[in-house]
């Protein structure tokens, strides 16, 4: 058949280049419109309406929500999925890549606070933002954290480098204010944005902790995962036993006295504050101990007699013996579904 057909079309070549332009079949659907069009859906099947910006003929998430909109609703839906369809909304409108496997509406329930981890301000429904924490990636597991909408705006698109330079401008400028943050909160940004960025060993450790990780951040820097899991210690009761525990696994006697001689400077800073009862009082007293030169010095001569590998076997076997106050997961691959390659855009 295939050959008589081929026949076919050699012996009648105008009739067959005549059906060509008769083709009437649809066009390829774009990877944008793919999306909007499933999101669509998405906004049907949890029985909500789209913003209204996008509910115009020609907008594929109106198509979507259209051609879904008589099917069964599912469950009723619920702030973190209202939360979860917007943020995808925001990233497709914008053309940025969004990763939809990790990222859901259970894992953005996770990055909830309290407060704003820049400014320390309470947030509400009127002030609270997900921030990607770093610019050239995408909306995707790892790289985002809630915070005022002050301190996301003030942030922008600046690198870890960046933020670092706004807060020297306001420590050592006559102005000591810019974008309405001052300069420790522009070193509270640099901190969050170094965890993220990939740092040299040195440089990583010589970062004092003036913000804890929020929750689900992904750490790209062996030995600040290790500074953070010994910082959160002291938040919970018990924390002299595990931190013995956790002195017994260095490997060396010069390792084990240098690492007493950090407590001894970390925490007395914390227990002065031991009236403290809000977790979040608690988290800023252990954060705010950076700050003493003290601590930032017997913390980089013990950091920096391990190499990286260590400091990442020290994180691991310290959670699988349940000495981490939080739960820590390893990701050989910890930029997956970033769209690093495209600067964080979609495909």
């Amino acid at each position: 058949m295939q050959a008589v057909l081929t026949a076919q079309i050699h012996a009648h070549p105008a009739l067959a280049q005549f059906a060509l332009d008769m083709d009437d079949s649809p066009s390829p659907v774009s990877a944008h419109e793919r999306v909007g069009l499933a999101l669509g859906r998405d906004y049907a099947l949890h029985g909500l309406t789209p913003p209204i910006a996008h509910l115009y003929p020609q907008s594929p998430l109106q198509r979507g929500w259209m051609s879904a909109r008589g099917r069964a609703v599912r469950t009723p839906a619920s702030p973190q999925v209202e939360l979860w369809l917007a943020l995808r909304t925001h990233a497709w409108a914008r053309g940025r890549s969004f990763e939809d496997i990790q990222l859901t509406p259970h894992h953005l329930a996770q990055l909830d606070t309290t407060h704003c981890p820049i400014t320390r301000e309470l947030l509400g429904d009127d002030n609270r933002s997900i921030d990607r924490v770093r610019d050239d990636a995408g909306y995707a597991a790892g790289n985002l954290a809630v915070m005022s909408q002050r301190a996301n705006q003030a942030k922008g698109s600046r690198s870890h480098q960046g933020l670092l330079d706004m807060a020297a401008s306001c420590a050592t400028g006559p102005i000591t204010r810019i974008g309405g943050l001052v300069e420790a909160d522009w070193q509270r940004l640099a901190v969050l944005a170094s965890f993220v960025t990939p740092l040299s060993h040195e440089e990583a450790a010589n970062i004092p902790l003036h913000v804890l990780p929020p929750n689900r951040l992904r750490l790209f820097n062996p030995i600040q995962a290790l500074q953070a899991l010994v910082t959160r210690q002291l938040a919970t009761p018990g924390w002299s036993a595990r931190l013995s525990r956790l002195e017994a696994l260095l490997p060396t006697d010069q390792l084990r006295t240098d690492f007493n001689r950090f407590l001894l400077a970390l925490a007395p800073r914390v227990l002065c504050a031991a009236e403290l009862q809000e977790p979040q009082q608690i988290r800023w007293a252990l954060e705010d101990a950076w700050a003493l030169p003290l601590v930032q010095k017997r913390w980089l001569r013990f950091a920096l007699q391990l190499t990286p590998e260590q400091a990442e076997n020290l994180v691991e076997r310290a959670a699988a013996r349940k000495l981490s106050p939080v739960h820590v997961q390893r990701h050989d691959d910890g930029t997956d579904g970033w769209a690093l390659a495209t600067g964080g855009y979609a495909a």
